[in-house]
């Protein structure tokens, strides 16, 4: 009896992990308790550079697995791969969501072709599982090479902004979390450990267990601020007070994609008009991933549309952005979930038809009555519709822009969009919230269904 409890002991003291490790797990889980699993489990001679555990955040049960970096420099071994594939398998059995937390250099060489097979197989689980359960990457050191891709094949990456995120090594880009937030991969760049794991607590809690689940709901405080004219006043003076997440907020900037309630449900939040430019291929992208993702947990997703549009220059052009605007629509009009759209401002032609056009996208379509809505830019309008008017005119600019305001004022304006049926209706900024919330409770027993298909093929 005293050899066993000997060796239990040896056991409990040889699998102790470092403070990283586990203190990134309970900062997680409430109370950080949470139940480990394997921990016995060696790689050779060693542990397996890995905790698995499960445990609750917020109420709600999580799986979870946290590197440990000092083990072999936290390198993948077959039996780590193994640990991970387990707690995988049990959420896709269960439905729960995954938080992976990233702390390795890569691959263990002891065992090459292991590891290799290794991540293939974790590639497959965890691209199996998305849009089954929430799953959360957690960057917390170095995340390089096949382990870098298996956190971005996550819903959503969060980085700590002293980690390293990369397939490369020994590039020049100098901040590499940086760098991570300006191309779209991490979409909160957090100072700390703690500080990083407390923003996926709250992307959690925005989130159903899994797209079976209902939406999320709370208690709610209605919100102070006056509906402003930029993105985040807007935002910040419909949705529930408090509850608003930014998302990618350094990638595509001139696009808003945010998390929050209305109402106490949660929902998805776009909107075009964070800034005075037009949307790039990066904001067509951001939008696009942020539209299937709450399509693939039912979240509503609302739609601010105040822009002139797509970019239009030789460089958008060169880089086929095209595409990426196709890929926008194409996310839209394939998405199921509640949509609805409210005109805060400009919404000309191809983006009128993918951001808030019935056809394609909305369900229900507002607009604010200075809205103007048009298949061209005003100015652009006034060149086909009154070119006789043009011609001669003393000074052409002084008329076109005359002709423009005239043309957004009486042709292209909230009313004659409406009276086209265009529109479901025209509200004033202050009666937005109320009309989203009770659009959203109408809504809630929307089911469609598609062409029976394996999936669809979005642009890259």
């Amino acid at each position: 009896m005293s050899d066993s409890i000997s060796t239990l002991a040896e056991l409990q003291a040889m699998t102790a992990a470092p403070a990283s490790a586990r203190n990134r797990l309970a900062y997680l889980f409430d109370e950080g308790k949470y139940t480990e699993l394997d921990p016995y489990a060696k790689s050779g001679c060693g542990l397996s550079g890995v905790v698995t555990a499960y445990g609750y955040v917020d109420g709600n049960p999580v799986y979870a697995f946290s590197q440990d970096i000092s083990v072999n420099s936290g390198a993948l071994s077959k039996v780590q791969a193994d640990k991970i594939a387990k707690i995988l398998d049990m959420a896709a059995a269960t439905g729960v969501p995954v938080v992976g937390i990233y702390d390795s250099f890569g691959a263990d060489l002891n065992d090459g072709f292991a590891a290799m097979s290794a991540y293939g197989e974790l590639l497959m689980r965890v691209s199996n599982l998305s849009g089954v359960v929430p799953q959360i990457a957690v960057v917390a050191g170095t995340c390089a090479g096949t382990a870098a891709m298996l956190a971005e094949s996550a819903d959503f990456t969060v980085i700590t902004k002293a980690s390293e995120l990369y397939t490369a090594p020994n590039s020049d880009i100098k901040n590499l979390a940086e760098n991570a937030a300006a191309n779209g991969t991490a979409c909160i760049v957090a100072a700390d450990d703690k500080t990083a794991v407390e923003a996926v607590k709250d992307i959690l809690s925005k989130l159903p267990q899994n797209n079976l689940s209902p939406v999320p709901m709370y208690e709610f405080e209605a919100p102070a601020s006056a509906f402003g004219n930029d993105a985040v006043s807007q935002a910040e003076a419909v949705f529930d007070a408090g509850s608003l997440i930014e998302l990618y907020a350094g990638y595509g900037k001139a696009s808003y994609t945010a998390l929050g309630t209305l109402g106490g449900a949660s929902v998805g939040i776009i909107a075009t008009n964070k800034t005075d430019d037009k949307l790039t291929a990066d904001d067509c992208s951001k939008i696009a991933r942020f539209v299937r993702t709450c399509d693939a947990y039912a979240l509503p997703v609302i739609t601010f549309v105040d822009t002139e549009g797509f970019a239009a220059d030789d460089e958008t052009e060169a880089a086929g952005a095209v595409k990426s605007m196709a890929k926008l629509a194409h996310a839209y009009a394939e998405a199921t979930t509640i949509k609805l759209a409210v005109i805060t401002g400009k919404a000309y032609g191809p983006a009128y038809i993918a951001l808030a056009g019935r056809g394609a996208n909305a369900d229900m379509t507002f607009a604010l009555p200075h809205a103007v809505i048009s298949p061209l830019n005003p100015e652009a309008a006034v060149e086909f519709l009154y070119h006789d008017k043009l011609k001669g005119a003393e000074d052409l600019a002084a008329k076109r822009n005359e002709l423009a305001e005239k043309y957004a004022a009486e042709e292209a304006c909230a009313a004659a969009a409406a009276q086209k049926n265009c529109l479901d209706n025209i509200v004033e900024g202050g009666d937005i919230r109320d009309i989203l919330i009770s659009s959203v409770e109408i809504m809630a027993g929307k089911r469609i269904s598609r062409l029976p298909k394996k999936h669809s093929n979005i642009q890259i």
